[in-house]
């Protein structure tokens, strides 16, 4: 029987070539993801390995100049020289403690050399390493010549310190318009102005200063550059600083010309000198701020690159307030000063004619209030321009009993009193300008005469600030144009573009008649160039000169504290200086703020309009004890 061969396996063709097909596929997919990977995005994940790698850096703008009208440069930055470590160069192996060795090691040998003393710790070189690894750390900031001279002598002997400038607020005149200038402090790294409506992100920012106060604060957006620079720099995986990929110079903030003049500014903080108060001139044609001050002032370097906690605290406890701006926070009783208001009240109202008269025997008996003149003895029968030149209280009560007291609290606000002025400076205050509705909800009573006859000499409650007289003054002075003080006259950007900022009126400003401004004005004249007139101790040789003296009594009953005011304008034909001054602690207007009225316009008229005059003498102050009661002129 023949044996059967065994038969052949059969193969499934199809089975094979699928399998085929799907390993071709797969290392077709393996090949493509490869090639997708390292070809075609390499370039994309290159670049976002080195967009983990890199830092931004915002550099600050150059802040922009505050100048006065003739140029001068009130508020500027100096170059500031300091020494730098670039830490990538003194890195070492080990950890963190051994590379804040070396740093400190090379201090050490640096302030040797320098003959500095070392302002670093090992905890400041740890911080900066934790913090802000890819900057420079800045061991010593304004350096003398001296020490960069000593410090470039040896710089080659300490590989990775590097000198540097910084750009510093500076104020060359020092405390002069501390005020109106205000000071700068750090800004904050999220507050940094971006020219675009989507701020820029950055890693680390480096000091940039802010205003604090006055224009500096007012102003800031416009003196701060709206384009900052910016660095990147490349790092590594410790943070250490590799390369610096690329560099955006930053821009020039605008600068701001003020109406102030230095030489007005100077005259005007000399004639409060040794005192407490505050003066504001003005230009009456325009409402051109000359000068403010308020006095004591402060120093706005002491503030520059930080204030020391010490005088921080020195000047937030000297009880006489060097940080408060007088000028336009400043809220006082006006006494006699505003007994120009209540005769214009009246006269305006037509109920007292100028040729009226009263008489004044010294008193005037109200029920049985008997309020007196500053006068004991009286003044005898006079009509309103006399009223003025002697000041006289019983004129005034009889002139505001028969106008009403509504006539001269609307008068009051028409001049622009009970209500900010718009200067532009932080914290000014809009005074008091008391009436019945104030009175029932503050005192709990009605308006009596009695309030009637404080508030037309200027007592009482009503309260008025040193830029509201200063304005009320060049009202007087141009014939009854209210004009807003304008403290910045334009602003010029930094490719030399400048926009003019127009004088403008103050709205709801006061309708006097010509006649009866001028009844008020020659008043004011002869209460200056009358031998007999109560404001003759500010007359100055060769200019005439118009002005109102007051006094009023402030702070606690019976302490005897008196306020002297003087508001003026001159020369009186053609006035181009108006003037209100305020001193605190002081005898009277008269005898206090006159004198000092007279000196400021005497410098004034020769520095600036080159008139040789005999320099008054400065007068001794007399004390403030024993002198005459509230309401003198």
């Amino acid at each position: 029987m023949p044996r059967r061969r065994p038969s052949k396996p059969e193969v499934n063709v199809l089975r094979l070539l699928l399998l085929w097909f799907i390993m071709m596929g797969l290392l077709g997919t393996l090949v493509y993801r490869l090639w997708n990977l390292q070809v075609a995005q390499g370039m994309e994940f290159q670049r976002r390995l080195v967009k983990q790698s890199l830092r931004s850096v915002r550099l600050p703008g150059s802040r922009g100049r505050i100048l006065d009208a003739r140029g001068e440069v009130l508020a500027g930055n100096r170059p500031s020289y300091c020494v730098s470590l670039h830490l990538e160069e003194f890195r070492r192996s080990g950890g963190t403690a051994r590379t804040v060795d070396h740093v400190m090691d090379t201090l050490y040998r640096l302030a040797e050399a320098m003959d500095r003393p070392l302002e670093l710790q090992p905890r400041d070189v740890r911080t900066h390493l934790g913090r802000r690894t890819p900057l420079p750390l800045v061991a010593w900031r304004d350096l003398d010549e001296e020490a960069v001279a000593r410090f470039v002598e040896h710089a080659h002997q300490h590989p990775g310190t590097a000198l540097t400038i910084e750009s510093v607020r500076e104020y060359p005149f020092g405390p002069l318009a501390c005020h109106t200038l205000g000071y700068v402090g750090r800004a904050a790294d999220d507050q940094s102005p971006q020219a675009g409506s989507e701020p820029e992100q950055f890693h680390y920012y480096l000091p940039e200063v802010a205003g604090r106060s006055g224009v500096e604060k007012r102003f800031d957006g416009v003196l701060r550059a709206a384009d900052g620079g910016k660095i990147e720099v490349q790092v590594d995986v410790a943070g250490f600083k590799f390369d610096e990929v690329s560099r955006r110079d930053p821009g020039q903030g605008s600068d701001i010309e003020l109406a102030l003049d230095v030489r007005v500014q100077r005259a005007a903080e000399a004639a409060l000198e040794g005192e407490k108060g505050a003066v504001v001139v003005m230009d009456p044609r325009n409402g051109d701020v000359l000068a403010l001050a308020s006095a004591p002032g402060f120093d706005p370097n002491d503030f520059v690159p930080v204030l020391a906690s010490r005088l921080w605290n020195q000047l937030l406890g000297d009880e006489r307030r060097p940080l408060y701006n007088r000028a336009t926070a400043g809220e006082y009783a006006p006494g006699s000063t505003f007994k120009l208001v209540t005769l214009l009240a009246a006269m305006e109202s037509g109920r007292v004619p100028p040729s009226t008269r009263y008489s004044c025997p010294g008193f005037l008996d109200l029920g049985r209030t008997r309020f007196r003149c500053w006068q004991h003895w009286g003044h005898g029968s006079l009509d309103a321009q006399h009223a003025i030149r002697y000041s006289c209280n019983v004129y005034l009560y009889h002139a505001a009993l028969h106008c009403g007291a509504e006539a001269v609290q609307e008068m009051a606000r028409a001049c622009g009193f009970g209500q900010t002025t718009g200067v532009g400076l932080d914290f000014e205050r809009p005074g008091l300008v008391p009436d019945n509705v104030w009175k029932r909800r503050e005192r709990h009573d009605s308006w009596r005469d009695g309030d009637t006859c404080n508030l037309s000499i200027g007592q009482g409650a009503l309260l008025v600030t040193p830029i509201q007289q200063a304005v009320y003054a060049a009202a007087l002075a141009n014939g009854g144009t209210l004009w807003r003080p304008r403290l910045v006259r334009r602003v010029v950007n930094a490719n030399g573009q400048g926009k003019e900022i127009p004088p403008t009126r103050m709205p709801d400003g006061p309708r006097w008649s010509s006649a009866n401004v001028r009844v008020v004005r020659e008043g004011m004249r002869d209460a200056v160039n009358a031998p007999d007139g109560s404001g003759k101790r500010a007359a100055v040789p060769g200019v005439v000169v118009a002005a109102k003296t007051g006094t009023a009594e402030y702070g606690a009953k019976g302490s005897g504290l008196k306020l002297a005011w003087l508001v003026a304008f001159a020369p009186f034909d053609s006035p181009r200086y108006a003037v209100a001054l305020v001193i605190e602690e002081a005898v009277s207007g008269g005898t206090t703020a006159a004198p000092q009225v007279r000196q400021l316009l005497a410098r004034m008229f020769e520095e600036l309009e080159g008139l040789e005059l005999s320099r008054p003498e400065a007068v001794a102050r007399p004390p403030a004890t024993g002198a005459p009661g509230g309401g003198a002129a």
